[in-house]
């Protein structure tokens, strides 16, 4: 691999970090060879800091580490994605993102990060149980409900499909996806687990 990368006249080459489940970019930083054989090795980013001129381990004094999932370089070979999981916020300011957004021309469209931000939630509400929150109301009645409301949501897909009625099977969708997220919260089954065997299944199709 190390053959295959470009470094530049300085001996670097760009890194972009990336959550390995929500694929959200976390940060853009830079390796050299000695920062990408560290990551290599220990399955955790290294970095080479311009302004410090020195190497640095992401995490060695916060916490935060950033375990390496994957490494991709572009046809180039003169740029790198980083995929990781990450133990925590990517940014020095706490966020969990570098990345802010600062411009929106145009209408939102749905993302799967969404399921990411969803399933956290869900978590959320099932350790702290907020009074009020529909979400505890469904913990609290317990997986019989749950399972119910999940093939309640279902039916209501179907019908929608039956009526042509495209609005209806997009919101009863939505419904029938969150439910199904409670019901793998309170399984403990991961929605990334799911995913892992839609991807298998993919690769051996």
């Amino acid at each position: 691999m190390m053959d295959s990368i470009k470094f530049d006249e300085k001996g670097l080459v760009t890194a972009v970090v990336q959550d390995a489940n929500t694929k959200e970019v976390l940060t853009v930083a830079y390796m050299n060879k000695e920062s990408l054989e560290k990551t290599i090795e220990s399955g955790e980013t290294w970095f080479f800091s311009r302004s410090r001129q020195e190497l640095w381990h992401k995490g060695a004094t916060s916490g935060y580490t950033q375990k390496v999932v994957s490494i991709k370089a572009d046809c180039d070979g003169d740029a790198l994605v980083v995929e990781v999981i990450p133990a925590g916020p990517a940014c020095h300011n706490g966020t969990t993102s570098c990345f802010t957004e600062i411009i929106q021309q145009n209408a939102k469209v749905g993302s799967v990060e969404i399921l990411s931000k969803l399933t956290n939630v869900i978590a959320k509400r099932e350790q702290e149980m907020p009074e009020g929150a529909y979400t505890t109301y469904l913990f609290d009645k317990g997986i019989d409900k749950i399972c119910k409301k999940v093939g309640e949501e279902a039916t209501e897909v179907v019908i929608g499909a039956k009526n042509r009625d495209t609005e209806e099977v997009k919101w009863e969708a939505a419904d029938l996806i969150y439910h199904l997220l409670v019901l793998l919260q309170e399984q403990k089954v991961s929605v990334y687990d799911v995913l892992h065997v839609l991807e298998k299944r993919h690769e051996e199709k």
